[in-house]
């Protein structure tokens, strides 16, 4: 299930150990922290484009992420199973450690070697 905006602005917010009024006052009060706080819990769940850039600035994720999560933009979704899908890894923006993301390969490494031919996901 994929998270919501407000849920994986949370996370990252989360992730980079800020509060909500440190966003405020890192965003030069362009993001209140009570708004950012709506947007976290889902009761506002398109914001403008200049507080998602604000956002994809203050946190240094991909601001096309958070416009097709907004609904901005939408994803192609015509894509071949076997083609690669040419985005960051779902956990990148959370600053892995080496360690953490040599793990994450190997658990990779590891479900993939347990498909059987045939399998579809």
């Amino acid at each position: 299930m994929k998270p919501t905006l407000g849920q994986y602005l949370a996370s990252i917010r989360t992730d980079r150990k800020m509060t909500l009024r440190e966003v405020e006052e890192a965003t030069s009060k362009q993001v209140s922290n009570a708004y950012l706080s709506q947007i976290e819990n889902d009761k506002i769940q398109k914001p403008s484009p200049n507080i998602l850039h604000a956002l994809a600035e203050l946190y240094a994720i991909s601001f096309e992420k958070l416009m097709e999560m907004a609904g901005y933009l939408t994803s192609p979704t015509t894509r071949d199973d076997s083609e690669r899908h040419g985005r960051v890894a779902t956990f990148a923006e959370h600053n892995l450690t080496t360690e953490e993301e040599a793990e994450m390969i190997q658990y990779l490494q590891f479900i993939r070697s347990r498909k059987r031919p045939g399998d579809k996901t």
